[in-house]
């Protein structure tokens, strides 16, 4: 009798390609790496600091996101330029030098140079790293699935991580942890060596300064792109708060164990894994907008609900469910937003934008975050960040319009009534020609058009 046939599932089609099957598995043995090393270091700015742990980690964060909008673009920009695969293997090695120094720290100061070297490697690596894709996946339905794959490792690692670092705890030191960490980025370093990189695409050899400004200038101009923006406000805000403050709450307030903190973090995680699984259905029938902003609202009630009721440690963990959940409802449908807003050629450099702008929002949050609740109490860093996660929400409905259609019906007066440009689903109104289709900001729209419906 013929075997029937396992088919692989539609989403994960784009790991048929080697290259890319390499990678991801590259990303995800990273990421997992990291996600210990998150743990690992909540525990040692304990360590350090006891109750004012969250300034150390709100210090350490601020520096990470500072890296990440200052290296960010320029890393994105310069990658054209810089043999790809021994960068990115480089980047990993220094990485992984790191977090096997960082068990030995015994000042914060220290803490704040090795991180800062980390978090300098980090920033070159994700914009190299995510800029590869579209030349290994020239499919857009297959690079859409891909960023899709890529946001699904990052809930897997916001899961499991935590739950792994809470079963090593039960057996080894956190200060082993930062080993994994190494192994993490040996072994992303080593699927990276195997996988064979195209040559560079066309796409990657526009001028320099486009590649480096070019992505600002799309958020600028682009209504939805300035929405988004507002969401990565709130996004940032509920996030440190859960990032910065869950070990202050769990050991210092609540007098719990390691293992406590890591459990906590990865009910966030669940949360968050629980919103990226029900997601796809759902946009189906609600837009990017209204899910985004819902799930920035949730945050802001989250938060408010925090400072009101977060004395135990059971309802801490219900309300970091709930604010995973709707950190992933802000963060996971920002790829369909960035791709609907640019063309294959600008894409790279409007991804590195969005990964330094979010991140300037992050750096915005962090501190909040850490010296907040140092300075005043955890209840006192609920309130502050509710009101900055309030505001990005409200700041979203104000900018990013209700009505955003995919094929925008404009006109274009500026143009000759010949233009090539015009014949694209041209149709006479009242006003003379106008046609629909779908916009970016290009040399045909150098502003956003108005909607004539």
């Amino acid at each position: 009798m013929r075997k029937r046939r396992i088919e692989r599932p539609v989403m994960f089609s784009p790991l048929r390609n080697a290259a890319y099957r390499h990678l991801f598995t590259a990303q995800v043995a990273a990421l997992l790496g990291t996600g210990m090393a998150t743990v690992a270091l909540g525990l040692l700015a304990h360590d350090l600091a006891g109750a004012s742990a969250g300034e150390i980690l709100g210090v350490a964060l601020a520096i990470k996101m500072i890296a990440y909008v200052g290296v960010a673009p320029f890393a994105s920009a310069l990658a054209s330029r810089l043999p790809r695969k021994t960068l990115l293997v480089s980047l990993d090695v220094v990485r992984a030098g790191v977090a096997a120094s960082l068990p030995f720290v015994s000042e914060a100061w220290q803490v704040y140079g090795l991180m800062t070297v980390l978090y300098v490697a980090s920033a070159a690596f994700t914009p190299a790293f995510q800029a590869m894709i579209p030349d290994l996946l020239e499919d857009e339905g297959e690079y859409t699935k891909a960023l899709s794959l890529s946001r699904l490792a990052a809930d897997l690692e916001s899961v499991a991580s935590p739950v792994l670092a809470a079963v090593l705890l039960a057996l080894i030191s956190y200060h082993n942890l930062f080993v994994g960490t190494a192994l993490g980025f040996i072994l992303s370093a080593g699927f990276v060596v195997t996988a064979v990189l195209p040559k560079l695409s066309a796409s990657q050899s526009l001028p320099f300064l486009r590649r480096l400004t070019g992505g600002v200038k799309l958020f600028a101009l682009t209504p939805r792109l300035r929405g988004l923006l507002a969401i990565s406000l709130a996004t940032a805000a509920g996030g440190a708060m859960v990032f910065v403050n869950t070990v202050v709450l769990v050991q210092s307030n609540f007098g719990l164990s390691q293992q406590a903190t890591a459990w906590a973090l990865a009910a966030f995680g669940g949360g968050s894994m629980t919103a990226a699984f029900l997601l796809p259905k759902t946009l189906e029938r609600v837009t990017d907008r209204s899910a985004m902003v819902s799930g920035a609202v949730l945050m802001s009630a989250v938060l408010i609900a925090g400072a009101l009721f977060a004395r135990s440690y059971p309802v801490l963990i219900g309300l970091w469910i709930v604010m995973g959940f709707g950190y992933s409802l802000t963060i996971t449908p920002a790829g369909r937003a960035l791709r609907r807003s640019s063309s294959a050629a600008e894409r790279p450099a409007l991804f590195a934008a969005q990964f330094a702008l979010s991140h300037a929002c992050w750096l915005i949050a962090y501190p909040v975050a850490g010296l907040v609740s140092a300075e005043a109490d955890p209840q006192m860093a609920f309130v502050v960040l509710a009101g900055l996660c309030g505001l990005g929400a409200l700041l979203a409905l104000f900018v990013w319009p209700a009505h955003d259609p995919l094929n925008l019906l404009h006109d274009h007066h500026d143009m000759e009534p010949d233009h090539a440009h015009l014949g694209e689903g041209m149709r006479p109104d009242a006003e003379g020609v106008a046609h629909a289709h779908p916009v970016v900001i290009d040399d045909n729209h150098r502003r956003w058009p108005k909607n004539r419906v």
